[in-house]
Order: structure tokens, then C-alpha cells, then sequence
């Protein structure tokens, strides 16, 4: 299913020089991911009206509660943008994940710095900035990082997955039909697996105990309840290996002693991590295409995001 996922991406990496001091950062993996995704920029202190270049903002606790203060001012910009970022969700329609800057007071997922007052003083402590801090709140299910953080590979791989695999999900959503339910949960089973081998037969059985009478509206909003929970954490090196275990089953008949014994080698060795992953899926996607199994060939596990994004470098 070839769909772009939709992601809300801060203004200021890559698309407008709208950063506190004019400027416009560059971001190796927002260019990189750029073709495959609908972007969607936005800068919430420009949309709230304050300039650019401007004053820093910084978050103040007063009263037990954060404020959004220019300190060179005074002024307290807490309330606007609250009201700006009601007002952005309320519009924003359709969106599969979020990628913003750190440690801004605005956009800041989980790394931004809080001051018990305006003058100069040491930070007492680090939260979401207030637009991230409504992102977690109305967008928690989705694929929501921060660029400083998707610079690790395994947090990169993890948004990735979660990100197409919303994306996917948001189509069949739309057709709304328990058929297309039925093959999405076909095509996801080993990446599913991969993740939570419980939530996945979960959510297998709610399908399976479905019929055409079902209320579809409420079948998918509790099958999509049980896809966010599969994404809540990266995938477990056991989970994986019990995935690849069930994919090497397709081909226990085909394959030599010899082969099954390499495997199971770079089996224990990616579970010491002395291989990556990729190395064990790209076995299964060659005996895949030599055996010419069609339940693996359609398996998203082996193919979850676009292959271009494996060879993300920075620069």
C-alpha cells in the first residue's frame, strides 16, 4: 500500500529561517525523509506574533505552573499559545506522527528546560515545551519524536516503523471495511509480532470475532487503541527473535541443515549483538524470494518503511 504518511514537522528545521535568532537549521533526516512524507511546518511562536529574529522565550513555573515568558520583556505569552494550539488541532485534520525541535519551550518533547524565575538562574528541571506538551496530549498514539533524539538509530528505526505502519493504517481506516481490517492485520502479523506477541493475537481475536452486523466505527477505534499500544516501546531483541523464528518456519522443508544452522548462528549472534537486524531479514526476504512464499512476500515486518531510509547517514 503505497501512502505517504502526514507529519507536522517545526518550521525551523529546513523549511524557513524562523528560529529565535533568524536562523534556519539543517536537518539530515527531515531532508532524507522529505520525498516519502507530507510535511506539514509550523512555528508556533511566529504564529502566535512574535518576530523574527526575537527576544528567547523560556518557561517559568509560577504557582506551580509553567508560563511561557520573554525574559528581555516580561512579556507572557503562555495564554496565546495555548489558544494558537487549540486552535492548530482543531484544524489539522489527518496526521501519522510529529517531529519537533528540542529543547525549545515551545515545541520541546521531554527536554526542556524549566526556571523558577525570570532572571538568570540554574534550570530545576526539564518537561515538554507548551505546543509538545499539547502535541503528547491530544497526539500521544502517534509517531511523535524530537530531531535531537531521532539522530539515534533505534529511536529513528522505532518512529520509522510506527509512522508507515500508521500511515497504512489510516488508509484502511478510511475504506473502513472489515475486509481491508483483515488484510492489514494479515500483512502486519510478524511486525506485530515483533512488538507484543500478546496485543497482536488481541487483536487477531477481535477481528476474527467480528462480523458484517459489527459497528465498524467502533471495531476500528478498538483496533486502533490495540495499534497504539503495540507502539508504545521499541521492539524487544526476544520479540524480534521470535518472529524471525516463526518467518524461518515457512522453510523448514526447503532448507539445507547447513542453512538452518546459519541462521540460528546470526540468530544468537544479533541476540549478542554482534549483527543487526537487517542481516537476519535479509536471509528471510532471499529465501523469501526463492522459495516464493506469499503469505512472507506480503509481510511488512521484512519491508516496513521505505528500504532508501536504511542507509540514512548523517551529514
Amino acid at each position: 500500500m503505497d501512502i505517504k504518511p502526514i507529519v507536522v514537522v517545526s518550521r525551523c528545521l529546513g523549511f524557513d529561517a524562523c528560529r529565535y535568532d533568524g536562523q534556519m537549521l539543517s536537518n539530515s533526516f527531515v531532508s532524507q525523509l522529505a520525498p516519502y512524507v507530507e510535511f506539514r511546518p509550523v512555528c508556533p511562536e511566529v504564529e502566535i506574533g512574535m518576530g523574527t529574529p526575537r527576544a528567547p522565550i523560556k518557561i517559568i513555573m509560577q504557582q506551580g505552573k509553567p508560563h511561557l515568558i520573554q525574559a528581555e520583556t516580561g512579556n507572557d505569552f503562555t495564554h496565546s499559545m495555548q489558544e494558537f494550539s487549540e486552535e492548530f488541532f482543531s484544524s489539522l485534520g489527518e496526521v501519522d506522527g510529529f517531529i519537533l525541535k528540542n529543547r525549545s519551550p515551545s515545541c520541546g518533547i521531554k527536554d526542556t528546560k524549566i526556571y523558577a524565575k525570570v532572571e538568570k538562574g540554574p534550570a530545576i528541571g526539564k518537561a515538554s515545551g507548551l505546543f509538545g506538551k499539547q502535541v503528547l496530549s491530544e497526539y500521544g498514539g502517534l509517531a511523535i519524536e524530537d530531531e535531537g533524539r531521532l539522530n539515534n538509530k533505534k529511536i529513528r528505526e522505532h518512529f520509522l516503523i510506527k509512522l508507515f505502519t500508521l500511515a497504512r493504517f489510516r488508509e484502511v481506516k478510511r475504506m473502513g471495511t472489515l475486509g481491508a481490517l483483515m488484510q492489514f492485520q494479515t500483512a502486519h502479523k510478524l511486525l506485530l509480532m515483533a512488538y507484543n506477541q500478546s496485543q497482536m493475537r488481541k487483536m487477531g481475536k477481535l477481528i476474527g470475532s467480528a462480523t458484517k452486523m459489527t459497528p465498524m466505527p467502533e471495531l476500528f477505534l478498538e483496533y486502533e487503541q490495540g495499534l497504539h499500544c503495540v507502539f508504545s516501546r521499541q521492539a524487544r531483541i526476544g520479540s524480534h527473535i521470535n518472529a524471525l523464528m516463526h518467518a524461518i518456519g515457512y522453510f523448514s522443508k526447503q532448507l539445507s541443515a547447513a542453512e538452518k544452522t546459519f541462521f540460528l548462528d546470526h540468530l544468537e549472534k544479533y541476540r549478542n549483538g554482534q549483527v543487526p537486524l537487517i542481516t537476519l531479514v535479509s536471509l528471510i526476504q532471499s529465501w523469501t524470494l526463492r522459495f516464493g512464499s506469499e503469505y512472507l512476500s506480503q509481510q511488512m515486518y521484512l519491508t516496513p518503511y521505505p528500504e532508501s531510509l536504511l542507509n540514512f547517514k548523517e551529514r
